[in-house]
């Protein structure tokens, strides 16, 4: 604690609105000034406006410390109430009874409290403080109050304190018959330079300070600055920079500390951090999926479809390319080299070069006369064409799907229409081929029927 430290008997700037730490200023002077004669004078209606932290408050304590002895004064600050609720506070302030009363009979129980204290020669004050929140209505009730009186005097006087919201709700045309009745208005303004400075080093005096200069000018004109003469922001800034001086064992209050208090207590810096007024943003769980805004609900969901579509048709061409496969049918006894030799002439083979290469033929493949009843075109081509190889094509099987037969002459051709192909056996994947034109499906079909015939003649053989 700094009290010890600075030689301090007790807080210079406290928050409790104690009188001895009251500092007057020009408009604080003139406003408990005011307050007074309007009491002296007999004037009924009082107001006092001024800006939050403006210490009218300690004002009010202030006046109240002043007549006490030739008054009786009640400070009512609850207002947020109805009327009944009024009336019970006050008669609780002066301690009657009011519990389960109705309004006639507090009021008159008031006015009982009213002709004693006139008879004993005591003013009675009501003071309202923060009487901005009052609803229209209890104003009104306020305002009937004000009746109880004698020919000669008021038997109660009533000062109405509060922000300048007290003065508008006064302005307005619902309120005129108040407005007429107060006779005295008030107001508090901000310290000037001179004056916080002043007031600084008064609280420092009345808090027990005996020391040089606490605050150096420096200080003392910052202050001044940022607490913009408001009494209340002047305690804060002092209070802090007395707890910093403290902490960094420093006998002045100098600029440099007040300076760093300013950067501490400023809200709207702190307000403008993205640290402090932005919360951090969470990070996203695996397990959750966050999404900005609907548009970009709608386009992540859009794009995952999408995707899926995509991985589903690859998977389809996929699985039906292995169908296909697997459909292919198993090698037959046909499809060895002797069904070829039974297909084509001896001589016709040697004098193509097949014979001698029966894997040119492959041994998965389906026989000569399937290919020629399943796979011949109706109507050959009329000029010479063009095919692709597909995997685990052979010549054979070429000439078979587009041609109807396979034999030495459909070979020689093959080879005078593609002399870039050196090996008939070796085909490629893709690999282009041109064949010859046929000009009559009955030559294919004559070719099948000899076919045919050849191969049963063989299998009747002796082994």
């Amino acid at each position: 604690m700094f009290l010890e430290f600075y030689k301090l008997r007790e807080q210079p700037f406290g928050v409790t609105p104690d009188p001895r730490f009251l500092y007057l200023g020009q408009t604080h002077r003139e406003g408990l000034a005011s307050l007074f004669y309007g009491i002296e004078t007999g004037r009924g209606f009082l107001a006092l406006v001024a800006e939050p932290g403006m210490g009218k408050t300690t004002l009010l304590f202030q006046l109240m410390e002043r007549l006490r002895r030739s008054a009786r004064t009640v400070l009512l600050s609850q207002t947020q109430c109805d009327s009944r609720e009024l009336l019970r506070y006050l008669l609780g302030s002066l301690g009657l009874d009011h519990y389960g009363q109705d309004v006639v009979v507090m009021l008159e129980k008031l006015n009982e409290s009213l002709a004693r204290e006139m008879s004993a020669g005591r003013r009675f004050i009501l003071i309202i403080d923060e009487a901005q929140n009052l609803d229209n209505s209890v104003l009104e009730t306020v305002r009937l109050l004000s009746d109880f009186e004698t020919p000669r005097a008021k038997m109660l006087q009533i000062i109405l304190a509060g922000q300048p919201r007290l003065a508008q709700k006064l302005a307005s045309p619902d309120l005129l018959q108040l407005r007429q009745r107060i006779a005295i208005f008030s107001r508090l303004d901000p310290f000037t330079p001179v004056e916080a400075a002043r007031y600084i080093n008064h609280r420092l005096r009345a808090a027990g300070y005996n020391g040089g200069e606490l605050f150096t000018a420096g200080a003392l004109e910052g202050i001044a600055v940022k607490s913009q003469g408001i009494p209340r922001n002047i305690n804060n800034l002092c209070f802090s920079s007395l707890s910093l001086g403290y902490a960094q064992s420093r006998k002045r209050i100098d600029s440099r500390i007040v300076d760093e208090v300013v950067a501490d207590l400023d809200m709207d810096a702190l307000g403008r951090n993205p640290r402090v007024s932005q919360p951090p943003v969470p990070r996203a769980s695996p397990r959750t999926l966050q999404f900005s805004s609907p548009t970009k609900v709608k386009s992540e969901f859009r794009h995952r479809a999408l995707g899926a579509l995509a991985v589903a048709a690859v998977l389809t061409l996929v699985g039906l390319f292995s169908f296909s496969s697997a459909l292919r049918p198993v090698s037959t006894s046909q499809d060895t080299p002797e069904a070829i030799e039974s297909t084509v002439a001896p001589a016709d083979l040697e004098s193509s070069g097949l014979a001698s290469e029966p894997s040119a033929v492959g041994t998965d493949l389906p026989s000569q006369d399937e290919a020629v009843e399943q796979s011949r075109p109706e109507n050959g081509p009329e000029e010479d064409f063009t095919v692709v190889v597909y995997p685990k094509q052979t010549v054979r099987q070429i000439s078979l799907r587009y041609l109807g037969r396979f034999d030495s002459k459909i070979v020689e051709q093959i080879r005078q229409l593609n002399p870039g192909i050196t090996d008939l056996n070796d085909l490629q994947i893709g690999q282009q081929i041109q064949l010859p034109r046929r000009s009559h499906k009955l030559d294919s079909a004559s070719s099948a029927t000899d076919a045919r015939a050849r191969s049963k003649a063989a299998s009747t053989k002796d082994p």
